[in-house]
């Protein structure tokens, strides 16, 4: 199913404006069309992609360049036509080398009814995995240009991945968000950030919208805690995902383990899950 135009619009506006409201939003980070309903279900206001959650629900691990173009926006579009929500996708670094290819990545996104995408400034390559600066805020920019000439809102996310690839380098990731931000990206994202003090410093040097990562900080921050810090938006990335799992093995080890059905006592009832699926 392809979403109409005025769809489109509705839900590009609706995914904006929450990004302006009196305090921040989470946005959760479902796998497939099941996950995007119960998400939709419990009251979630959007939803976006997760690369790590499909990759395991593939069969294939995350951040090797396993999941192609296609793979990742055939899933976006399943989430996207399972709720009436606003979704934005990890669009990882734009599945091309040169920014002509990431606009048309973006392109391809809202073709798949997404309102909303991040790119990222890896390279993917283990010895190099982050891009030199300039050829990154080229891709940005490209980004931004193929939205900004879609027929509804489409708000583009970039990415400094600086902490996620070993570089905990504070003062270049604010730069390249500094620089993004100049590039028109919408939204500004530092996955793995370690603190609060470094949440903040982030959010006090640009003026966009900041996006950040739960459960990255040492403590861990509350949704309070990073709204105090000036975070506008606060993705779940794969630990949703990871939760599943985790239920899922610890229920496996009982049964293999100890031979006992302790686990179906918190599974959610077979009823609920029905109306989810009915209602999401």
């Amino acid at each position: 199913m392809r979403l109409s135009e005025s769809e489109l619009r509705s839900r590009g506006a609706a995914f904006r404006e929450l990004h302006d409201g009196p305090e921040p939003f989470v946005i959760p980070n479902p796998w497939n069309a099941g996950t995007a309903r119960i998400l939709a279900g419990l009251g979630f206001p959007a939803l976006a992609t997760t690369s790590a959650g499909l990759a395991v629900s593939l069969g294939l691990p995350d951040g090797a360049n396993l999941l192609d173009r296609e793979t990742v926006l055939a899933n976006a579009h399943e989430i996207v036509t399972a709720t009436p929500l606003p979704v934005s996708a990890d669009l990882e670094s734009g599945f091309a080398e040169t920014p002509e290819g990431v606009a048309g990545t973006v392109r391809a996104a809202a073709d798949a009814g997404l309102v909303g995408g991040s790119i990222e400034d890896a390279t993917g390559l283990p010895g190099d995995p982050v891009r030199p600066l300039a050829e990154a805020v080229d891709r940005v920019t490209a980004a931004v240009e193929a939205a900004r000439g879609l027929p509804f809102p489409f708000t583009v996310t970039a990415r400094a991945e600086n902490f996620l690839y070993g570089r905990p380098d504070l003062d270049d990731t604010i730069r390249r968000l500094q620089a993004y931000e100049e590039a028109g990206a919408d939204v500004l994202y530092a996955p793995g950030l370690p603190s609060a003090d470094a949440v903040r410093a982030v959010c006090t040097s640009v003026g966009r919208p900041v996006n950040a990562l739960a459960g990255s900080q040492q403590p861990a921050l509350d949704v309070a805690a990073l709204a105090a810090c000036g975070v506008r938006r606060i993705s779940l990335g794969s630990t949703l995902s990871r939760a599943a799992l985790g239920g899922f093995v610890r229920a496996a080890r009982e049964v293999l383990d100890h031979g006992t059905f302790g686990f179906v006592a918190q599974a959610p009832p077979y009823g609920d899950v029905n109306q989810w699926m009915t209602h999401g």
